[in-house]
């Protein structure tokens, strides 16, 4: 009995919109890697990629884009005025770590002599030198502790001193004061004999503190019984001794110097001495005793116009641990200072990012959401320069970030919070987008369990497009990597999710072609992910119902583009946003079709075929490439399920039609798509008479001189199936068909023994009726039989070039495949075949 072969293949995948390389006589075989040849069978069906969506940026810094779904009136301001008005006072008292009993006495309070009718007494100085000494000693400590440190020069106020000058400090204290002064400096210059603080006794001339035109030194004014009866005592709530010789050394010159300084310059100067002194004397925290002073001043200086002092200010207020309305205001503050890109550099050179990653960590979600919301505005926008990207991701915001997502995602719809949390979720996510673009943080984001945390997200929030939106750019990028896309595919309820809102949101593009684009991904590889989304209910009835959507959409744009006189020529480059929702949708349907019953079911799904072909009918490759040539390799990869009803059969001779134009078009890629679709479509006689008739082989024959082996390989599938029919036989040797199967088989052999076999294939359905080998091959007899004996050779299927897998691969092929095709056909002509004379021909 003759085997006859036919080109039908075993279902596989193959890379796609990959142009192959040329190839020409080669002497070794072209190396793949294991994966390709393993993986990759190199047959009818075929996976398909495409690029991700394009999202433009931003020209502006806003807290909600010009592209959000929440009304102005409905979100939280992102303009706003901010004064110093806008802190309050009230709420920077220090926290005591000490719960005090009410005194049972009542102090008494001294008057002065000079000031008879005066209702308002003072604390009496220190009567005697033991005490200045005492003060002075520890003084004198602190100065040999930090003798190694960065003292300003400043000017130093002794602890007698207090704060008064900073909240309506009074001229009738000048007298005690310098006899406080006096005595602290004598005894300062006894312990410093170094003589570093020298000239402090010209630093506190008495007559500095004297107001011009004040005539009583003692105004009876509330302020200062607020000051002697509250403030002082607040203030003095567990504070050392050295701790207040720290707060007038080092703080206290610093504010003076920043209430009388005018330049901007200083004050950013000062403030950062202000900030490093601080720092120095761990007075940062809410446990600071002088805070409210600090803050005070601090506060004032916020009406300055100036983002470089402004940055400087909230740097030290966020250090100090404010809450309520004033942490809410320097958030705004830090969102100010954040949404001018040209701020940037200072901001990287300020460490504001720790701050505001410190607000996020450890202040509580629900008392302060409207905090956290600007907090995390202001990080967005620090997200949009790559050197801040890359500190963000250095320092730990991408747990962070999945830390208060949880948090977020723990409070349920039906929660008062729920709506507002929303606002903060749009930053939260918009930032983790922009870090999803760094390698690093895109191993973070896999580590930290982003996948469950961002699909919880989803499904509450299935109605807020913008934050819909901003978790599936997230998911579009992070989806074009293998680990990630493995890893959004094992979470099973993401396909549910994903319909929801592909049938929520069906006519928001810019959605739904990022959710068909993920899609896509998780179909490309993975045969389980095809099978789970196949089943989803409705699955496919929303594929075509967006399908239907996108192509009316597109058909309206294309008549309306023709009726205003558009050329060709003029026909825009890139796809329209129909045509790119088109594009990846049918990519997700030849994704499918990859999968057994998957593609089975869609082939007789007339409705997704009778999609496909439109495209075909509607569009020309020149119109938008990309679409056509998918669609053909969709009808390519549904052709080859022989299943009753099935639809590309039953359309198949109106399939050759439209194939018929794409083959006839100047792109080698749409030509090569079509002759793959006739290479399946040829094994039925009608397409086969289709191909005579409109003498496509003559076609198909001259791609074979095109020196690719893809377009060779699909060429062959074509002539293969002719060669069936005794009656087209006779058709190879038009066009000298022979001739370039010969040089095909010479050119790509060794490189690829899946092409050689099929060449192999031919020619023996061609030679079928064999009567002698001279007539049935030509001149072209002598050099087949020499390069079949060649290509026999073991040693040529056994390159130790190659890795071991590949090699055993190659030979695994060359044994199963192409040898016993090989050696028939060698045999066959050496029996018709009376002698053989010298040929010589190309070693591999």
């Amino acid at each position: 009995m003759v085997t006859t072969y036919l080109e039908g293949m075993q279902p596989s995948k193959n890379k796609s919109k990959e142009k192959a390389e040329p190839f020409y006589r080669l002497s070794v075989p072209r190396q793949k890697t294991s994966s390709e040849i393993i993986s990759e069978a190199r047959n009818v069906l075929r996976t398909l990629r495409t690029q991700r969506p394009f999202t433009p940026t931003q020209d502006q810094r806003k807290l909600f884009g010009s592209g959000s779904s929440r009304p102005p009136q409905n979100r939280p301001p992102s303009v706003f005025s901010l004064h110093a008005s806008s802190f309050d006072l009230a709420e920077s008292r220090p926290v005591s770590g000490v719960r005090l009993s009410p005194l049972d006495h009542k102090p008494t309070l001294v008057s002065f002599a000079k000031d008879e009718d005066s209702s308002i007494s003072l604390p009496k100085p220190p009567a005697n030198a033991a005490e200045v000494r005492k003060v002075s000693s520890a003084r004198a400590r602190l100065f040999r502790r930090n003798s190694q440190g960065d003292f300003i020069s400043a000017k130093m106020v002794p602890p007698d001193q207090n704060e008064e000058k900073l909240d309506s400090e009074e001229p009738a204290m000048r007298n005690n004061l310098c006899r406080s002064n006096d005595n602290c400096l004598a005894e300062q210059r006894s312990v410093n004999s170094d003589g570093r603080f020298a000239d402090e006794e010209q630093q506190f001339p008495c007559d500095r503190l004297k107001k011009p035109g004040t005539s009583s030194p003692w105004p009876r004014t509330t302020g200062w019984k607020r000051r002697v009866t509250g403030l002082e005592d607040e203030t003095r709530i567990n504070e050392s001794e050295e701790e207040a010789i720290f707060w007038h050394v080092k703080i206290l010159p610093i504010l003076h110097e920043l209430e009388k300084e005018d330049n901007v310059e200083n004050l950013c100067l000062a403030c950062t001495d202000l900030y490093q002194a601080l720092n120095e004397g761990n007075m940062l925290g809410k446990r600071f005793k002088r805070r409210r002073v600090l803050l005070k001043t601090l506060y004032k200086l916020v009406d300055i116009d100036s983002d470089p002092l402004c940055l400087k200010l909230a740097k030290i207020i966020l250090a100090m641990k404010v809450d309520g309305k004033n942490l809410l205001s320097v958030c705004k503050l830090a969102l100010k200072i954040c949404r001018n890109e040209k701020n940037d550099c200072i901001i990287q050179n300020d460490r504001l990012l720790d701050c505001l990653l410190e607000v996020l960590r450890t202040e509580d979600l629900l008392k302060n959401d409207e905090a956290l919301l600007y907090c995390m505005g202001a990080m967005k926008f620090m997200s949009g320069n790559a050197v801040l990207l890359n500190e963000m991701v250095n320092k730990g915001a991408i747990e962070t970030l999945l830390q208060l997502m949880k948090q977020i995602n723990n409070i349920k719809e039906n929660d008062t919070y729920f709506s507002n949390l929303g606002h903060l979720l749009v930053q939260l996510t918009a930032t983790l987008r922009n870090l999803a673009d760094l390698p690093p943080a895109r191993c973070q984001l896999l580590h930290c369990g982003a996948v469950s945390e961002l699909c919880v997200a989803l499904e509450q929030r299935v109605s807020d497009m913008d934050v819909c939106t901003y978790i599936v750019r997230i998911f579009s990028k992070l989806s074009s990597y293998n680990d990630f896309c493995a890893a959004l595919a094992d979470c099973s309820r993401c396909y549910i999710l994903f319909l929801a809102l592909l049938n929520e949101h069906q006519k928001q593009q810019d959605l739904v072609i990022r959710i068909i684009f993920i899609l896509g991904n998780l179909t490309e590889k993975n045969n389980q992910a095809r099978e789970q989304f196949f089943k989803e209910k409705g699955s496919v009835n929303t594929l075509v119902s967006l399908f239907q959507t996108y192509y009316e959409l597109d058909l309206s744009a294309q008549k309306w583009y023709h009726y205003r006189g558009g050329e060709e020529k003029n026909h825009p480059k890139h796809p329209s946003e129909a045509e790119d929702v088109l594009i990846k949708l049918i990519r997700v349907l030849a994704n499918l079709s990859i999968h057994p019953s998957v593609g089975a079911a869609l082939a007789a799904a007339h409705r997704v075929v009778e999609l496909l072909v439109t495209v075909l009918e509607y569009k020309s490759v020149d119109d938008c490439e990309e679409l056509v040539i998918n669609a053909a390799t969709t009808i390519n990869n549904l052709s080859y399920y022989k299943v009753k009803s099935s639809a590309v059969q039953d359309k198949k001779l109106h399939i050759a039609e439209m194939l018929l134009k794409l083959l006839m078009s100047n792109n080698m890629d749409g030509v090569v798509e079509a002759v793959r679709v006739f290479g399946n479509l040829s094994q039925y006689h009608e397409i086969c008479d289709f191909i005579v008739q409109k003498k496509i082989y003559k076609f198909v024959i001259a791609l074979l001189d095109a020196k690719n082996h893809e377009v060779c390989f699909s060429a062959c599938g074509v002539l293969l199936n002719l060669t069936v029919d005794k009656n087209k036989r006779a058709l190879l040797m038009e066009e000298g068909g022979i001739g370039k199967l010969v040089d095909c088989l010479q050119d790509f052999g060794p490189a690829d023994w899946q092409l050689a076999c099929l060449i192999c294939k031919t020619l023996w359905n061609y030679s079928d009726n064999i009567t002698s080998a001279a007539s049935c091959f030509g001149e072209d007899t002598n050099r087949l039989l020499v390069l079949l004996t060649s290509l026999l050779d073991e040693e040529l299927a056994s390159d130790y070039s190659l890795d071991r897998e590949l090699r055993d691969h190659h030979r695994l092929y060359w044994e199963r495949e192409f040898k016993p095709v090989a050696e028939k056909l060698r045999d066959r002509i050496q029996s018709h075949h009376s002698f053989l004379p010298a040929v010589t021909v190309t070693p591999f």
